[in-house]
């Protein structure tokens, strides 16, 4: 009996032709699985595709909402940012992936599961290291990456001579992935780092010039960390991205262009359209300024850049994500409120917030009338602060520095009314380094 293995199933000419591969070059049992992170919009045919390459059984399940509350939220919440720009959106979507090929390996008793990445790209250490997590004793198969080399011509002609139902298309200039949190394209022109990414690179995103003129004022409530409303709708979840990913898009908001660091050692030109994700970090990141103290909020960025990399290098199932997302989830008890975030012609700013939490107070913070906060209170914070310094300038020697004025200049002498005032001072005209003719009074 030939062992099983299940196959994470695109229902592109890779994976289909991978089917017929697995099966006759590796005499497995292939049992396909599609999963739907908001990128496939009808997933019968593509189960049809997978039974008529010569699957024995073929799963496809819809995991958008999963997808958004068990891992976009919580990445949200971290503030996790890859190299303080990316979302994560394709990191995000193959942890869960991985864990629906292990379930389903479980229920079907196989011994190996496989995905279409290849020895290239950081896809590979995801899903690899997450199978390894949940489920040591499963055997990884990457047929990209393990044996099935084949040109994309050649995989056509497979594909024509196995009968195999594919529907051949003009290449696409470039490689894509996409799910509700972003759109991730790369390859093609876009590996010239100078070049301006083409328009039809993008879907989701209007360019600045075709952006409406006129501005979008958005209303986000938060309880917790998570968006819980836009305008005060009911939208929650993956309708509430969605309908982000709508309006953003549309005014041409979360376009990122960006030099990336993969975990594989080499650097990579990453183009994405993320226009939910950008605009919910955004605003959650301006509630959080507003309720967390300050040593949280210092600590706090240190943790999502930690929490990113962790994401990014397929570290999902660890115990140190684990322990990161304890630590995130108690800075988040407060984290609930509203923020105003205007869109126009490819940015989202945001221009108020409010909660019933906040920290900030306008009569300690006000330097018009009604100036709660202590002025005399500074004099005695300021010596404390300054006490090392002056300690050690005092016992050690001031700090040594490079003079700034110019040992040949001399005081000048003005007469009255030659100064702003019609006062008469020495002045001292000092040639300091980037200062054009400087006027420093002694």
């Amino acid at each position: 009996m030939p062992e099983k293995i299940v196959l994470a199933y695109s229902g592109g000419l890779d994976t289909t032709v991978a089917v017929k591969w697995l099966i006759e070059e590796r005499g497995f049992d292939v049992l396909a699985l599609t999963i739907d992170l908001g990128s496939q919009p009808d997933l019968a045919p593509i189960r049809q595709r997978a039974l008529t390459a010569g699957a024995s059984r073929a799963y496809v399940l819809d995991a958008r909402r999963p997808f958004i509350e068990r891992f976009c939220w919580p990445a949200l919440r971290a503030g996790a940012l890859y190299q303080g720009q990316y979302p994560l959106a394709t990191a995000l979507g193959r942890p869960l992936i991985a864990q629906l090929l292990v379930e389903v390996a479980t229920r079907e008793g196989a011994t190996w599961i496989a995905h279409g990445s290849t020895g290239k790209g950081n896809d590979q250490v995801r899903f690899d290291v997450a199978t390894a997590a949940l489920a040591p004793h499963l055997k990884v198969l990457a047929p990209l990456r393990d044996g099935m080399s084949m040109t994309r011509e050649q995989e056509i002609a497979y594909a024509r001579a196995k009968n195999l139902p594919i529907d051949i298309k003009p290449e696409s200039p470039y490689s894509v992935d996409e799910n509700l949190w972003g759109r991730s394209i790369e390859a093609g022109v876009l590996e010239d780092a100078l070049l301006t990414p083409p328009e039809d690179a993008f879907r989701w995103t209007s360019s600045v010039d075709n952006a409406p003129a006129s501005p979008l004022l958005l209303e986000l409530d938060f309880e917790k960390g998570i968006p819980i409303a836009l305008d005060s709708g009911s939208k929650y979840g993956m309708e509430l991205v969605a309908e982000l990913n709508r309006i953003g898009g549309l005014h041409g908001a979360g376009r990122i262009d960006m030099i990336e660091d993969r975990f594989v050692g080499i650097k990579s030109r990453e183009v994405y359209e993320a226009p939910a994700a950008i605009v919910l970090h955004a605003a959650h990141r301006a509630l959080e300024e507003l309720v967390l103290d300050g040593e949280a909020a210092r600590f706090k960025t240190s943790v999502a850049q930690e929490y990113a990399r962790l994401v990014y290098q397929g570290k999902w199932f660890t115990s140190h994500r684990r322990n990161l997302d304890a630590y995130v989830l108690s800075t988040q008890e407060k984290v609930t409120g509203r923020v105003r975030i205007k869109l126009h012609k490819g940015t989202a700013q945001v221009v108020g917030r409010s909660s019933s939490y906040s920290l900030y107070r306008p009569k300690l913070a006000t330097y018009s009338a009604g100036d709660q906060f202590d002025h005399q209170a500074a004099v005695g914070f300021i010596k404390l602060v300054g006490l090392p310094v002056r300690t050690q300038a005092e016992v050690q020697g001031i700090a040594e520095i490079e003079p700034l004025l110019e040992d040949d200049r001399h005081v000048v002498e003005v007469g009255p009314g030659s100064l702003e005032g019609g006062l008469a001072e020495p002045v001292l005209r000092a040639a300091v380094p980037g200062i054009v003719d400087s006027n420093l009074r002694r």
